[in-house]
C-alpha cells in the first residue's frame, strides 16, 4: 500500500469519526472519490424518488426535474455549477438537447473524470466542462440562458455571491434553478429541536456548509430578490428525497458494502435509525427564478 493510499485512508477515518475535524469542499470530494451512491453511474445527488424504484433512476429524475423546471431545451446555453462527475450533463445533452452546456467545478479530480466520461460519450462539442468557481465565474456577462446547481450551492462561500454571479451571466429572461439543502424550521418540541440541531450540524460540519448559508426558505427568497431575480418560486421536496432514499438504502445496501469496515459500521448505525431522526434538521428545496 502506497503512502498516498495510507494517508487517504486515515484522512477518511479522521473526517468520519473526529467531530472537530472538517475539510475543504475539494478535500471532501477527493476523499469520497468515485464512491457514488448510484450503482451504474457516478451521480452524487440524493435523488427525486417519486415513481422510481432505484437510486440510479432517482438520481436521473432529480437531474431531469431541475432541467425541466428551468425549461432546458434546444437553443439554450446552460451553465452547470458543481457538476460532479458530469453524468447529469451527459443526460441533459442526450434528452434535453440544449445547444451548449458549460460546467464549472472546483474539484480537480472530478473535472478530470467528468471530461473522460464526456469524451467517451462523444459529446465534447456540446459539453464544455471547466475547472472554476461558481462565486467567481469565468463567464462573460449575459451569455447564458439557464444556470443550474444540483446539490452544490450550499457549499458556496457564499450562496449570495453565487446568486449575484448567476444574475450577471444570465441573459435577460434567463433562468436560475437550484436543488439545494437548507435547515428546517426549529420545532417547538425540545427533543425534536435537539435532533434537528445534531442532524444539521453533522452534515454542515462534514460537508463544509458555511454558516453564512444557514437560513430558511423566506431568507433564500429574499436573497434571490436582492440579487435582482423575479418570479421566484421555492418548494420543499424533502418528502420525495430523504425518507424514500433512507428506505431504499436500508433495503438495498450495495453502496454500504463498498465502504471500508469502520465507515460501513457507521452507515449501518445511521440506517438503523428512522429517516425523520437522521434528516430532522435538513430541508430540501427546488428553487426557480428569472432575470428580468
Amino acid at each position: 500500500m502506497s503512502d498516498n493510499t495510507i494517508d487517504r485512508f486515515f484522512g477518511y477515518l479522521n473526517w468520519l469519526f473526529n467531530p472537530f475535524h472538517g475539510l475543504k469542499t475539494t478535500e471532501v470530494y477527493d476523499l469520497i472519490g468515485t464512491t457514488s451512491l448510484t450503482e451504474n453511474a457516478l451521480y452524487l445527488n440524493l435523488g427525486y424518488w417519486r415513481d422510481v424504484e432505484t437510486i440510479d433512476e432517482a438520481s436521473e429524475e432529480l437531474a431531469l426535474l431541475v432541467a425541466k423546471r428551468g425549461g432546458m431545451g434546444p437553443g439554450d446555453t446552460v451553465l452547470d455549477c458543481g457538476y460532479g462527475f458530469g453524468d447529469q450533463d451527459i443526460l441533459w445533452a442526450r434528452k434535453m438537447k440544449p445547444e451548449k452546456i458549460i460546467g464549472l467545478n472546483i474539484t480537480k479530480s472530478q473535472v478530470e473524470r467528468a471530461r473522460m466520461s464526456v469524451a467517451e460519450a462523444g459529446l465534447e462539442k456540446s459539453i464544455d466542462l471547466r475547472e472554476g468557481s461558481a462565486t467567481e465565474m469565468p463567464i462573460e456577462n449575459e451569455s447564458v440562458d439557464l444556470v443550474v446547481s444540483v446539490e452544490s450551492a450550499f457549499h458556496y462561500r457564499t450562496r449570495e455571491d453565487f446568486f449575484k454571479e448567476a444574475f450577471r451571466v444570465l441573459r435577460p429572461g434567463g433562468r436560475l434553478v437550484t436543488a439545494d439543502i437548507l435547515p428546517t424550521k426549529n420545532s417547538d418540541n425540545l427533543f425534536r429541536r435537539i435532533e434537528q440541531w445534531f442532524s444539521w450540524n453533522i452534515v454542515a460540519g462534514k460537508f463544509n456548509i458555511p454558516h453564512e448559508n444557514y437560513y430558511l426558505i423566506p431568507s433564500y427568497n429574499n436573497k434571490l430578490s436582492k440579487a435582482g431575480f423575479v418570479n421566484i418560486d421555492i418548494k420543499s421536496i424533502r418528502d420525495d428525497v430523504y425518507k424514500p432514499l433512507h428506505e431504499y438504502l436500508s433495503k438495498n445496501q450495495t453502496f454500504v458494502s463498498k465502504l471500508h469496515p469502520l465507515p460501513k459500521f457507521l452507515a449501518h448505525l445511521s440506517l438503523n435509525r428512522s429517516a425523520e431522526s437522521v434528516y430532522a434538521g435538513l430541508d430540501y428545496i427546488l428553487s426557480y427564478s428569472e432575470k428580468p
